[in-house]
């Protein structure tokens, strides 16, 4: 049973998601408010976290901060409709995606089933390793390491990063990886995926020259360069 914790002030919406994520097979926690959905986050273990924006003592934003500090938890956001300065924000401090509101319950469990399919590894699962240049994966194991040292990337992050490292040398469109990386089909002005390279691309060290590995293909998509 998936640990998911629910971070929001809104009491009829948290009520409603509660039900549904306990009918869903899920083991819900709930906190209503940034500072106190933080301490519990940080302070319990847990598969997913759902963080509204949005809320008193500590907003979602500054929650997500704090727990980025210590854990890799998958979190998804939940924020107002038209509010793209927040979601931005919010992927480039490591959320896994966001829903804009107003969202239905169906609509959020399935993009949390969406993320935990990506985010937990197969314990019968052998341990593939996949090579590129100075980049090595074990995608069974969710790990990743850059010259031999971990790098220490968000669930979304290792998705992408998995899904250009099998098409290594290839243009992946930003519409499939959005698909296989998020779960969920591009939406239009959306720049999830954009931001999310932007982290990643901070995390490995370009060529000599300055060129970095992950190359933006204009009006394609992204590209993951054989040295």
């Amino acid at each position: 049973m998936n640990k998911v914790l629910l971070i929001d002030d809104d009491v009829e919406l948290v009520g409603m998601l509660k039900e549904y994520l306990e009918q869903e097979g899920f083991d819900p926690t709930v906190a209503y408010d940034g500072e106190s959905g933080a301490e519990q986050a940080l302070r319990d273990t847990y598969d997913l976290i759902l963080l509204d924006v949005m809320m008193p003592k500590m907003n979602g934003i500054d929650a997500l901060r704090a727990i980025r500090a210590e854990k890799n938890t998958p979190v998804l956001m939940l924020t107002a409709k038209g509010e793209d300065a927040d979601r931005i924000v919010g992927l480039e401090l490591g959320a896994d995606d966001y829903v804009p509101k107003p969202c239905t319950p169906r609509e959020i469990v399935a993009r949390v089933r969406a993320i935990l399919r990506r985010t937990q590894p197969s314990d019968n699962a052998q341990p593939v390793q996949i090579t590129v240049g100075a980049l090595t994966l074990w995608p069974e194991q969710r790990r990743a390491e850059w010259s031999g040292n971990v790098l220490e990337l968000t669930s979304t992050e290792f998705n992408l990063l998995e899904v250009l490292v099998r098409h290594a040398g290839r243009v992946v469109s930003k519409s499939d990886l959005s698909l296989q990386g998020l779960g969920r089909p591009l939406a239009r002005f959306d720049r999830s995926i954009d931001v999310h390279l932007s982290s990643i691309r901070q995390k490995i060290d370009a060529y000599a020259n300055g060129r970095h590995y992950i190359q933006t293909v204009y009006r394609m998509g992204y590209q993951l360069v054989r040295e």
